[in-house]
């Protein structure tokens, strides 16, 4: 029961994400659609509803996606080169897959809110460079989907690693005592 739920949420994980990306990928295809105008002291584009629209449920799409990612996966760590000599590949893949998920989350939300906020009503943002940005981001999110979910994966053998080694010490020192 417990490999299915993580199956499931994994399978969540990567469609949320991928979501998220279809969804920066449609806000650059409507700010495109955009017809451009000229100010008399830069050149402004027309902010997209649409984009704007798209940009605002990619961003909160992500960040649920991550949250809930780091969240039910644990927290997993390597505190010294000790831990890191005793660690297990699957400890190792997500500690690796954590900091890579927080890379790609990183970039994804960068991107997706500077095209976001060039597309809001306001022309405190009209001289940002939106060009391709919704793009950017819209494939950092597929990319983010895949390595976060490979971090919940690689985060949840890791834990059942560690339950299983803790079990295996604990007779031990039983009979010892």
């Amino acid at each position: 029961m417990e490999s299915e739920l993580s199956f499931l949420i994994s399978v969540l994980i990567i469609c949320a994400d991928i979501s998220a990306g279809v969804l920066g990928i449609e806000a650059e295809i409507d700010q495109k659609k955009q017809q451009h105008h000229h100010d008399r002291q830069q050149h402004c584009r027309n902010p997209s509803s649409g984009a704007f629209a798209e940009g605002v449920a990619a961003l909160v799409l992500l960040s649920i996606v991550h949250v809930t990612a780091n969240v039910l996966g644990g927290y997993t760590y390597i505190r010294s080169k000790h831990d890191i000599k005793r660690a297990t590949a699957n400890k190792i893949l997500a500690v690796t897959f954590f900091v890579l998920s927080w890379i790609f989350f990183a970039v994804s939300y960068s991107m997706l809110m500077v095209g976001t906020l060039a597309n809001s009503r306001s022309n405190r943002y009209c001289s940002l460079r939106s060009r391709w940005i919704f793009l950017i981001g819209g494939i950092f999110c597929l990319a983010h989907g895949l390595v976060t979910s490979a971090f919940y994966v690689s985060a949840l053998a890791a834990s059942k690693e560690d339950k299983e080694n803790v079990q295996q010490e604990d007779p031990a020192n039983k009979r010892g005592a």
